[in-house]
């Protein structure tokens, strides 16, 4: 091409290797051209310095499709949840051929009656939803409304249906829980008396986290003693309260598993009480709050969501399960887990 010569429609299709009436389709937003094929066009018009660039790059961008997808997470003061939402915005640009709008909404309300509302308003706005929630029939009951709408609704974190109807991303919980007493296992100086905080029981991943802790220790290890858990309806305050009764009540405790909400406030009593670094805790999830924890010995074992890989995982099932409706499939997404020492962080 002449360097001297501005260039054309023409020499735009030739550089893309496609026909002077695609590029015109292109540029006047025409539905029927692949988004690959637009993409190539805006590339080799960038490449020869077209004239009209602006104008194609934004017919380009009318093309794409346009989802808008809503977020129900837990209260917005609990670091674990901000850093999802933190990794869904961070993902959300991202993905190829698409326009994605995120509603995310932090909820202090955590009751089923608010939950289910919040989601029949989310479902009402916009093409799907996901959500952390805890099993209830009021869950279950906004869900199928959803569904019956075709608005596809994914479960992160904690499951909320066994039979899978439900897309579900995130962990092997049983495994999580079996991960975790292996931990005590092969730290504990030897077996002893074991303390267990879990946030609530209804949500599904905190009891097969339970339920995977106890049976590593029927099988292999069958000297500890396992207490019965203790609630922290995922309060950093209760868990606090709760860590103190059991230090209190047991003086002996060789471990703890928080395995539910209020890590926090399980680090401030051992703090508190001189426990630090006497004996084995297991938590979650490695943030501003539990990297110090475990550099100094409060905690000694972390293991973590990827969230990166969670929403980017959940966007793009997002996106497939709303443009083909009719794909049938495996709605579960098993994650591997993130596991981290004072040695590795």
């Amino acid at each position: 091409m002449d360097q001297n010569k501005r260039p054309t429609i023409r020499d735009v299709a030739a550089e893309a290797n496609v026909s002077v009436a695609t590029v015109n389709r292109v540029l006047s937003g025409a539905g029927a051209v692949r988004q690959g094929t637009r993409e190539r066009v805006k590339l080799a018009a960038e490449q020869i310095g077209f004239y009209g660039m602006g104008a194609l790059r934004s017919r380009i961008a009318a093309a794409r499709p346009h989802y808008r997808f809503g977020f129900l997470l837990h209260q917005p003061g609990r670091a674990f949840y901000r850093n999802i939402a933190e990794a869904l915005r961070a993902v959300a640009p991202t993905l190829p051929d698409c326009e994605i709008e995120l509603r995310i909404e932090f909820l202090d309300d955590l009751s089923p009656q608010n939950v289910g509302a919040r989601m029949l308003a989310l479902g009402a706005e916009c093409d799907a939803v996901g959500v952390v929630a805890a099993v209830h029939p009021l869950v279950t009951q906004a869900v199928d409304a959803l569904h019956a709408r075709n608005v596809p609704v994914f479960a992160l974190i904690s499951q909320i249906s066994a039979t899978g109807h439900v897309r579900y991303i995130g962990l092997d919980n049983w495994k999580v829980g079996r991960t975790a007493a292996w931990v005590f296992e092969h730290v504990c100086r030897a077996p002893g008396k074991l303390g267990i905080l879990v946030g609530n029981h209804r949500y599904r991943c905190q009891e097969m986290n339970e339920s995977g802790f106890r049976s590593y220790f029927r099988e292999h290890a069958p000297g500890f003693t396992l207490l019965e858990p203790l609630l922290t309806f995922e309060s950093s305050a209760i868990a606090q309260e709760m860590t103190e009764k059991l230090l209190n009540e047991n003086p002996d405790l060789s471990g703890l598993y928080v395995a539910g909400g209020g890590i926090t406030g399980t680090i401030a009593a051992l703090r508190s009480t001189g426990r630090a670094g006497s004996l084995v805790v297991v938590g979650y999830e490695l943030m501003e709050s539990t990297r110090p924890a475990l550099l100094d010995g409060t905690l000694t074992f972390i293991i973590s969501h990827p969230l990166a890989r969670i929403a980017q995982e959940t966007l793009a099932g997002m996106i497939r399960a709303v443009s083909t409706p009719n794909e049938g499939g495996n709605f579960t997404n098993i994650l591997p887990f993130e596991i981290y020492t004072r040695e590795n962080i």
